[in-house]
């Protein structure tokens, strides 16, 4: 797919709301809309509840998917007007080992339910991670580069304290994740709607991540909000949306302590 204008130029600085209307008005029309962030910028945050906002207001949002639930974990069937816990009781979100925010991302699933709109898990459920550590067949699922350059991200991002024997293993579930997504995503396209994911940007590369296990047919656009400062991977999206730079962190210290614990 030829990039659009705009494509890896940083924003101005102006609203969420403006940056929302320009980079949908940028990116739509199409099927998907790939929303990708950096988890710890609530910047990223404020801008997927701005465009799943203009979205359901405008009656083009299709259904939500998020990289913070299970697959098979769905609103499908609640009223609009349920309670923020019986969402979250839906979603099992309390139960999620990874203790997303709500704080972060009901927003975004709130304006979803409230218009009648469903919010779905996508992720790969903690049940199957093993099975996918075992299943060779997921190494076929991308291109010999690619593989790759996900086998390089999980050792990078693991600050390389894996072993080397967890590499392939790791890998495999990161593009069973993507696979997981990718379906649920497909699953829930709607010929005159805007089925919209959030995840994580590496889930959302072009070269790697849910695009390549989308069907051609399906008109994709991947957004990713980068912090101001941080790398992009060149042509991974069709938009990089800048936010400000993140206080610095020791990402590598924090996990050498957990691997300690």
């Amino acid at each position: 797919m030829a990039a659009l204008a705009g494509c890896a130029v940083p924003a101005t600085p102006r609203s969420v709301t403006e940056e929302a209307r320009q980079a949908l008005q940028q990116l739509l029309p199409a099927t998907l809309l790939l929303v990708g962030e950096q988890h710890d910028a609530p910047e990223h945050q404020a801008l997927q509840a701005e465009l799943v906002r203009q979205l359901a207001e405008t009656g083009r949002l299709g259904a939500l998917v998020l990289e913070m639930a299970d697959a098979g974990q769905t609103t499908q069937g609640l009223s609009p007007a349920a309670s923020e816990s019986a969402v979250q009781a839906r979603l099992r979100w309390q139960q999620n080992p990874q203790q997303w925010a709500w704080s972060a991302y009901g927003p975004s699933i709130m304006v979803a339910v409230r218009g009648g709109v469903p919010v779905l898990g996508g992720n790969l459920p903690a049940s199957q991670v093993r099975s996918a550590m075992q299943d060779d067949s997921l190494d076929q699922r991308l291109g010999e580069p690619a593989l790759r350059q996900q086998r390089d991200n999980i050792r990078e991002g693991h600050c390389g304290l894996l072993p080397e024997s967890q590499i392939t293993p790791m890998t495999r579930v990161q593009i069973a994740r993507d696979l997981t997504m990718a379906r649920t995503l497909s699953n829930a396209a709607h010929p005159r709607r805007v089925a919209v994911l959030i995840a994580g940007n590496q889930h959302m590369r072009r070269d790697l991540g849910v695009p390549v296990h989308l069907s051609s047919g399906l008109e994709t656009r991947v957004l990713m909000a980068v912090a101001d400062g941080d790398a992009a991977a060149p042509n991974a999206a069709d938009r990089i949306w800048r936010s400000p730079p993140r206080a610095p962190r020791d990402y590598c210290a924090e996990f050498k302590q957990q691997m300690k614990r």
